[in-house]
């Protein structure tokens, strides 16, 4: 009870701070959305056309929707390694560790307060995306499983940016070490092109990275189909990154500051 009571008023801290510059939520909304208006509005023609055999596009917004997604709890995680880093840099978790709170309530202060609004970038996207024109065959079941593995993913994510936050020196370099994962990954996966239309060797690396996975599970149950074994394997990797991304995280943080 103590640690989630310290938690607690961890995450109120770290919410307020959303607060007062909600410019940085919206901020991260802003880049999947100038992504989907982009692929959709100016390739959706040529790669669309390719994909689904329409000239205008046709089901490459369908297509491009759970990419999106994937790509906007991605970018989502930046801002947690920065803030991180920011307190580290400015000796207020110094001020913390002689105080008598849980240490772990700093970390998950971060985690939980950056995956509300990663909550609330995805509903903006996603808003953005129906009023294009995005429909969907999911029932009810099947987008309480999307919210749950974007869910799952947007913690495993931000426990690793956590601790990328904690390794770097600056808050500079804590937005740059996170953007292999936020932006490089995404495009060397099926969220904008399908796999078997990419070089062998991409080929075989974006088939079986953790964010393809992810993308074809919400593929598919956006769609109302079968989802296969990207459903396990999307899982197994959410829960991983998670189980990683803490461990490494308290571990960093609950070393000892060098003096």
């Amino acid at each position: 009870m103590h640690a989630l009571t310290d938690s607690a008023t961890m995450l109120r801290r770290n919410l307020r701070h959303a607060l007062r510059y909600p410019s940085m939520t919206f901020g991260v909304a802003a880049t999947p959305i100038i992504m989907l208006l982009l692929f959709y509005y100016v390739f959706g023609g040529a790669i669309g056309g390719g994909l689904t055999g329409a000239p205008a596009g046709g089901d490459y917004l369908a297509y491009l929707v759970p990419g999106i997604l994937l790509l906007t709890v991605g970018s989502a995680t930046m801002p947690v390694a920065v803030a991180i880093r920011t307190d580290l840099t400015e000796g207020i978790v110094a001020r913390f560790r002689t105080m008598a709170i849980a240490r772990a309530s700093v970390l998950t202060g971060h985690v939980v307060g950056n995956v509300i609004q990663t909550v609330i970038s995805v509903v903006l996207v996603l808003g953005v995306a129906l009023l294009m024109g995005f429909r969907t065959s999911a029932g009810f079941a099947d987008w309480l499983l999307v919210a749950a593995v974007l869910l799952l993913l947007s913690l495993g994510l931000s426990w690793l940016s956590a601790a990328l936050g904690q390794i770097s020196k600056t808050p500079e370099g804590a937005s740059n070490v996170v953007l292999p994962m936020t932006f490089l990954l995404p495009f060397l996966s099926s969220a904008f092109v399908p796999v078997d239309s990419m070089p062998a060797g991409i080929r075989w690396f974006a088939g079986y990275q953790p964010f393809t996975a992810v993308i074809e599970t919400l593929r598919g149950l956006l769609a109302g189909s079968p989802v296969g074994w990207y459903g396990w394997a999307a899982v197994g990797w959410g829960a991983g990154i998670a189980v990683f991304g803490y461990a490494w995280s308290k571990a960093l943080f609950n070393r000892e500051p060098a003096r």
